[in-house]
């Protein structure tokens, strides 16, 4: 079995969804007292969030490839950046490691390929529903086409991510704001959602919509497990 390298605690609320998916994973595939081989480095989040909004990326790039050469160094055999949005800084952290990142938006396309999803929904942070490193991968890549809410619903998404999920909270009222948001995104022809975001899941889950999800924290671990057990 391989290591699993990990880059956690964006937000530490999703990191431990990953911790858990990633050792369940690992128990189904091998059975008995199996649990995955992990090197985790812990991030402390209010750095990068601090960062993030300042759009002071190549700080984030920093922060993030100190820790990649950390787990890398602690044996890992790949590596897991446990968040959506700071893959907008994978090229450079991959550029200063020499083992595989396992990149999220990879995982997730190659699962909508798979179910032949041709026009997908996104729901993340604003940057990662914003900005190319995401969207554009998913086309350029795997010739999915991708498609967000309107901008006051994007404010919505963002700020009940930072203000409530990442701190832990859920709530019933913002539950409802993303199902209507969901409802938006197939009205625009969108065959199912990305719940780009690793909080997300903690607020909206399959069993709230008729809407096909795709929880990017669930598909990236079992992406890292069939990697860790050689399937992939």
């Amino acid at each position: 079995m391989k290591t699993i390298g990990m880059i956690g605690g964006m937000s530490w609320e999703s990191t431990l969804s990953y911790y858990k998916a990633l050792n369940e994973g690992i128990k189904q595939a091998l059975g008995g007292l199996h649990s995955a081989k992990i090197c985790m480095y812990s991030v402390d989040f209010a750095e990068i969030e601090k960062l993030q909004h300042q759009g002071d990326w190549a700080a984030t790039a920093e922060i993030l490839i100190d820790a990649a050469r950390a787990v890398e160094a602690g044996g890992a055999d790949f590596l897991l950046i446990c968040t959506n949005t700071m893959h907008l800084v994978a090229p450079e952290v991959e550029a200063a490691i020499s083992i595989p990142l396992l990149h999220i938006a990879d995982a997730t396309a190659e699962r909508l390929v798979a179910d032949r999803v041709k026009r997908v929904g996104l729901l993340g942070t604003r940057f990662t529903m914003e900005e190319e490193f995401y969207k554009g991968r998913l086309t350029d890549k795997y010739n999915i086409e991708v498609v967000v809410p309107e901008s006051e619903d994007m404010d919505i998404v963002h700020n009940v991510i930072y203000s409530e999920l990442c701190l832990g909270n859920v709530s019933g009222d913002s539950r409802q704001e993303y199902l209507r948001i969901i409802e938006s995104l197939r009205d625009k022809g969108a065959e199912a959602v990305i719940l780009g975001c690793t909080e997300i899941a903690l607020l909206v889950q399959q069993a709230h919509t008729s809407v096909p999800l795709y929880d990017t924290t669930e598909v990236h671990a079992t992406s890292a497990v069939k990697m860790a057990v050689n399937e992939q």
